[in-house]
């Protein structure tokens, strides 16, 4: 009982120094990181990022989510730096190198060599005194005062507002470029996050019948309609096809219970009017939000006032957004 209390509260307390010294970094945001953003938003070159040991993994992160966003970047680890990577610099980069200390043997090789290209050099530091510091163009001041680890050695903290800088600076970097959701969805085009992005209701719709009924249609068609086309459901229009409502399973079920005459009883009876629907150019995550607004599992496509079909929270699930 004793250890699982232990490893309770050393896990809070991890938490709350990190999460701490990230509320600390609102003191950094300081005009060297507008100059910043400014200098990268203007240049017609590439971020370049290094870094050794815990940073090149962090600089790792933060190229990713610079491509991700618009801003195009790439990885140099420092030490494969001063054996040729450094000829993946091209004249227009700007280079960010990360360092806690800032003062490591690799750093202090690098930096003249960065110099000598005529790079504009970021530091990413948390010793803003350090050497990298003193001969960048710019700092990014991610100062802490411990690390998570008891013993102040692990890089924990320190890591964690390097990635914490890198997102703002990303943020920031798609702000002022205007980055839009669909440019977003260009960059991501695969897994579920593509999909919300880009799937369309036009996109799903044509795996499904399209179940209809006309408004006096008696009971055993209906069962047959909704019960061929699998949606649990059927559309009710008039003469001229256009949308009156829709009856649904649960109609059916109601209808029953009512005690109405089941051999008599009419589509327009036991429809239910102005039924839930949605555009055909939509996007299919709009239909699901509107689903699970509703408490329902299928709605209405439409081309203008025309039916196109339904879409199914099941089609969702298949395609994977839900």
């Amino acid at each position: 009982m004793k250890l699982t209390k232990n490893i309770k509260t050393n896990a809070i307390q991890v938490l709350q120094k990190e999460a701490n010294a990230i509320q600390n970094l609102i003191n950094y945001i300081d005009d060297d990181f507008v100059a910043c953003v400014e200098a990268i938003l203007g240049s017609s070159g590439r971020v370049v990022i290094t870094g050794i040991g815990k940073s090149a993994i962090v600089a790792n992160k933060i190229v990713a989510t610079l491509n991700s966003t618009g801003t195009p970047a790439l990885f140099m680890h420092a030490a494969d730096a001063i054996h040729g990577d450094l000829g993946m610099i091209q004249k227009d980069d700007h280079v960010i190198c990360i360092s806690k200390s800032g003062n490591t043997p690799e750093i202090k090789v690098l930096v003249p060599l960065l110099k000598r290209l005529g790079s504009k050099l970021i530091a990413l530091v948390s010793n803003v005194e350090s050497y990298l510091a003193e001969h960048a163009d710019y700092v990014l001041n991610a100062t802490i005062e411990a690390e998570a680890c008891p013993n102040n050695l692990a890089p924990t903290t320190s890591t964690t507002v390097h990635m914490a800088m890198g997102d703002a600076l990303a943020v920031c970097l798609l702000e002022a470029r205007g980055f839009s959701s669909q440019d977003f969805a260009k960059y991501h085009p695969g897994g579920s996050l593509g999909k919300q992005l880009y799937l369309t209701v036009a996109d799903v719709i044509p795996k499904n019948l399209v179940p209809v009924v006309k408004e006096d249609a008696l009971l055993s068609e209906i069962i047959v309609e909704i019960s061929s086309k699998r949606l649990g459901a059927t559309a009710v229009v008039n003469q001229s096809n256009k949308l009156l409502g829709i009856i649904t399973d649960g109609d059916l079920r109601r209808m029953l219970l009512s005690g109405a005459d089941i051999h008599q009883v009419k589509a327009i009876e036991i429809m239910t009017k102005n039924p839930k629907k949605i555009s055909q150019d939509e996007f299919a995550i709009k239909a699901l939000n509107l689903m699970k607004e509703y408490n329902i599992t299928q709605l209405v496509a439409m081309n203008g006032d025309n039916i196109a079909g339904f879409i199914h929270i099941h089609d969702l699930m298949k395609e994977g957004i839900v």
